[in-house]
């Protein structure tokens, strides 16, 4: 099927929460990077309500690159929020979310997109797959604790799939506009949610190993998120996702 006009071959969407200090210089990164790729693309960075200076780095950026557009909204809701709102924004063919924190290098979407020509819906990246690269680890705390909710993501939710907590996703534009408009986890347990419904609708999920560093800074708080992912993984098991609803219309600057 031929694209539409003005169609972006892929959108990158980029959630964000007070990331002054790292955002430019994973903005920067990424636009050189598609722009020598070649094709058309859009990257959106969907800030979570940032009270420090990243709107203002990011509209600087953007000021120099037209591809570049910022979503705002306040207060803060959520990292699945962000990345939900980011996804429904994009109008690009295939849609790419990736952590500001670039701990999957942005290079590594070739190997998403493949999976994708080979006829995927979705490709994750995956850090617990024969072929993955951990460059720098997490702690080992961080880590057990990691393996043992993808344990319990397999039994109650997504069996099959090793990692689905990897920030660096690549879907169709069929599979977002199924899956997202019916999402309703606005924290951190989100892409289990995303991947459930994934396989309720019939969208074949390609895991694929890739390079992966861990980065200081994260915003997940060990103890207090592990408590409310696991009673996430319930909800998400026995709510009834039915129709779409309607949600989220925001400003852009």
């Amino acid at each position: 099927m031929d694209r539409e006009p003005n169609t972006p071959r892929l959108s990158v969407i980029v959630p964000a929460y007070n990331e002054e200090t790292r955002i430019g210089a994973t903005l920067q990164r990424m636009v050189a990077y598609l722009e020598e790729r070649g094709e058309s693309f859009e990257l959106i960075v969907v800030s979570d309500g940032s009270t420090d200076n990243t709107n203002a780095v990011v509209n600087k950026i953007a000021e120099a690159h037209v591809q570049l557009r910022l979503l705002t909204y306040s207060p803060n809701r959520g990292k699945g929020y962000a990345v939900r709102v980011g996804m429904l924004a994009a109008t690009g063919e295939r849609v790419l979310f990736s952590d500001a924190d670039l701990a999957t290098p942005i290079e590594e979407v070739e190997k998403l997109s493949e999976a994708l020509d080979k006829g995927a819906d979705i490709a994750i990246g995956s850090r617990d797959t024969i072929g993955s690269e951990l460059i720098r680890r997490q702690s080992f705390v961080r880590e057990m604790g990691g393996r043992f909710f993808n344990q319990l993501v397999q039994l109650i939710a997504v069996p099959g799939i090793h990692d689905t907590q990897c920030g660096f996703k690549l879907f169709t534009r069929r599979a977002v506009q199924t899956i997202y408009p019916r999402c309703q986890i606005d924290h951190f347990a989100f892409d289990v949610e995303v991947l459930f419904l994934a396989r309720k609708y019939g969208f074949r999920i390609s895991e694929i190993p890739v390079r992966w560093a861990h980065q200081e800074g994260s915003k997940v708080r060990f103890v207090r998120d592990a408590i409310r992912m696991l009673k996430t993984l319930f909800r998400i098991r026995f709510t009834n996702y039915g129709e779409a609803t309607s949600i989220y219309r925001l400003p852009t600057q």
